[in-house]
């Protein structure tokens, strides 16, 4: 399977498609009754009217969130290939995007954060496009909104603010210009959010929108570690891509070194600001999709030789993903 994909053979798009369908069979078979589709923050309602939440039938809605994470994975491997992550051009991106993108239950169905991953994909091509660039201060003007924008999906996207700022540390010189036209650019879109609550006469509550802010990040966790033992073939894989990544670092082009040491500030902040939501789900997680799927893309693609070992590394978390599925 992965031997296939290391080539840019058009086929791959169709094999791509039938991973998908056959990591996606063990939810088809018992499908719920009902599925709520939460596409926006309260808060920003106002800006859609359709009534999505309960728009699509189940099985419409795993569909479409299929088609999404395809054309998303798409996208993805564009990217990677573009600024030659992995190595070398190959489908493997793509491959581990829609399979980790098929982790846990929550993450094949719509959800405001696989929307907020197009967004996520866009920030990763603009952040990797300032390298060597004279100036950017438009880039980060658009990246600013772009955080703003996924912030009215889903408000824990408002965690990649930071990572503007540590990309202008890794990637450019210190210019106080560029650190502030982020900002703004974010101000830009809740300026036009505030007048509308003005208008209303609601800009009193204009400020509970930003209380999540101020809750404090959790030490206790109640877990059921049974269901996430699908992680171990996970674990394994990042870190056979981080073992390899580590030893081909410092013969990497400077650009690809800083991309990725980019890619892991985005999945720590992915990672830490799922407390920012309340009614926490497991689908948060998806917005760490993107920056896993690159290391592990890169250890598939880096292995050599070694085939049995990275055939049996994927089939073991093929067959966990559909195993707990099912049961």
């Amino acid at each position: 399977m992965i031997n296939q994909f290391k080539s840019l053979n058009p086929l791959n798009i169709l094999l791509l498609i039938g991973v998908a369908i056959i990591l996606r069979l063990g939810l088809v078979v018992q499908l719920p009754d009902k599925l709520n589709f939460d596409f926006i923050e309260p808060f920003a309602r106002f800006l859609i009217i359709i009534p999505l939440e309960n728009a699509f039938s189940p099985f419409s809605n795993l569909s479409i969130a299929m088609l999404l994470t395809l054309i998303q994975a798409l996208i993805f491997n564009k990217i990677v290939n573009d600024y030659n992550l992995a190595g070398k051009p190959t489908f493997v991106p793509a491959l581990m995007y829609v399979t980790v993108s098929s982790l846990f239950t929550p993450f094949v169905l719509l959800s405001p954060t696989l929307i907020c991953n197009f967004l996520i994909l866009l920030m990763i091509g603009r952040f990797l496009s300032i390298y060597g660039r004279n100036d950017v201060r438009s880039v980060m003007f658009d990246l600013g909104m772009t955080v703003a924008v996924g912030t009215l999906i889903y408000f824990p996207f408002i965690a990649m603010m930071p990572l503007l700022w540590f990309s202008l540390l890794i990637f450019r010189p210190f210019n106080w210009r560029e650190w502030l036209v982020g900002v703004i650019g974010f101000i830009t879109i809740f300026f036009f959010l505030a007048v509308y609550y003005y208008w209303n006469s609601s800009l009193d509550q204009f400020y509970t929108i930003w209380l999540p802010l101020s809750t404090r990040f959790p030490v206790n966790f109640k877990i059921n570690w049974y269901d996430y033992l699908v992680l171990i073939p996970i674990l394994i894989i990042l870190f056979l891509g981080i073992y390899q990544l580590r030893s081909n670092f410092f013969r990497s082009f400077v650009q690809i070194r800083k991309s990725y040491q980019l890619l892991f500030v985005m999945m720590i902040l992915g990672l830490v600001s799922f407390y920012l939501k309340p009614d926490f789900s497991l689908y948060h997680f998806i917005l760490c999709v993107p920056p896993a799927a690159v290391i592990m893309a890169y250890y598939f693609v880096q292995a050599g030789n070694k085939r049995w070992i990275y055939e049996s590394l994927y089939l073991m978390l093929i067959g966990f993903i559909i195993y707990f599925q099912i049961f």
